[in-house]
């Protein structure tokens, strides 16, 4: 059991928690942001463009097999400060390449180092709020990924005139390590008081629960919707809306400023109804079924004929993506005691990433190659659903776990 801090202390950490979720989506998204620039320089086709967001979506997979345990078994503090250090380096790499491979290279590298910041994000949450908080401070730091997505695009489209887009990976992996002095001058977590009987549970131990499988359940097809709009969005609006560089960057920042609104709303939203006596756990999973229902309605935007039209929609797929984002994370410390909470959100991360490898790297880079990008939307529209049906049956009623005697 955590005790909560109260006054700046923990708002500090959650501004800390949102700006390095701010970094980590910039590091992620500038390739697909510049991807038309530098495949003319490097001459990358839409196939190997998938093999490439591949070798990142790989290595983050297999970094979340061992990051959730590394920052239980360390702690949030030192396991932070490796996982953001490892992954700046690895966006500086990206100056050095000089073809698809080298990308490959530098992308997987980092994907190791970006698996660390949800699993340690979500402990923080954890350890510095109450349960009843828990689902907007998630939705708040959550929506660091959107805000990337909102300075992201216009920065990197004005660093690419004046600079070149080797100085944007620069310019990101600098920003990290400005995060890591910070990080490293912030309070600690509060002192962890240990209760009598609380189950000991490791990453192998969270296996056994189906509570896990549940929410692996739901990364693994709710991840890949997200992945899939991060890197295939500034491809489709260039080749299919005929966007410019210009348009994009005025897009993109309108679709994540509304993605932005769903995280804080998504943990808003649970927060109401635990105020007015729901349990957190039933209270995270009709939030998580309110925006799941809203996923088909936004992948109608392939089929509108007005641009405006179908930026709208996407706006609503997106939205409703971060406010289930913010419920869904959430669920982990309300079934799971605090020290196994990066180990499960990690489970949880690896099943994502799995998903993205899939569904929004291999598979996307075939299909929108042979057959255009429509039957990728309109499949991606039905995800959340499918992971809602399934984690609500592994999910149960969502008792906190009980110690074994």
């Amino acid at each position: 059991m955590t005790g909560h801090a109260s006054g700046n202390a923990r708002w500090w950490i959650l501004a800390l928690l949102f700006f390095a979720t701010t970094i980590n989506y910039l590091d992620r998204i500038v390739f697909s942001v510049l991807i038309p620039v530098i495949r003319q320089e490097m001459h990358i086709t839409d196939q190997e463009y998938g093999y490439i967001n591949a070798a990142f979506q790989i290595f983050y997979t297999v970094g979340f097999l061992f990051a959730g345990g590394l920052i239980d078994k360390w702690g949030t503090r030192l396991g932070y400060a490796v996982s953001i250090a490892w992954w700046s380096l690895a966006a500086a790499g990206h100056v050095i390449a000089g073809s698809g491979m080298g990308l490959s290279f530098w992308r997987g590298f980092m994907g190791l180092g970006e698996s660390g910041n949800f699993p340690a994000a979500i402990k923080s949450v954890a350890e510095w709020f109450s349960k009843e908080d828990r689902a907007f401070a998630t939705g708040i730091f959550n929506a660091g990924a959107t805000v990337s997505s909102i300075v992201g695009p216009p920065l990197f489209a004005w660093l690419v005139v004046f600079a070149g887009w080797r100085a944007c990976f620069l310019m990101t992996a600098a920003a990290g390590f400005v995060w890591l002095i910070f990080w490293l001058l912030a309070p600690k977590p509060p002192q962890q008081v240990e209760v009598v009987g609380e189950p000991r549970i490791g990453w192998a131990k969270a296996l056994t629960y189906r509570e896990t499988w549940g929410f692996a359940a739901a990364k693994f097809f709710s991840d890949p919707v997200w992945w899939f709009y991060l890197y295939w969005l500034p491809p489709y609006f260039f080749d299919v809306r005929k966007m410019n560089l210009k348009e994009i960057g005025w897009a993109l920042p309108v679709i994540y400023t509304v993605a932005g609104v769903g995280s804080v709303v998504g943990g808003w939203l649970a927060g109401v109804l635990i105020r007015r006596g729901w349990r957190p756990g039933p209270a995270h999973k009709a939030g998580m079924a309110v925006f799941a229902f809203m996923m088909p309605v936004g992948a109608l935007s392939v089929l509108a004929e007005s641009p405006i039209l179908a930026i709208a929609l996407i706006c609503v797929a997106t939205a409703a993506h971060q406010g289930w984002s913010a419920n869904l994370y959430t669920t982990v410390s309300d079934i799971f005691p605090n020290r196994a909470v990066a180990s499960v959100t990690g489970i949880g991360g690896c099943a994502g990433g799995f998903g993205g490898v899939l569904f929004s790297a291999l598979i996307p880079g075939y299909v929108v190659s042979h057959f255009g990008y429509t039957p990728v939307f309109l499949v991606m529209g039905v995800f959340h659903l499918t992971g809602l049906v399934i984690s609500h049956f592994l999910f149960g009623k969502m008792e906190p776990i009980q110690a074994e005697s």
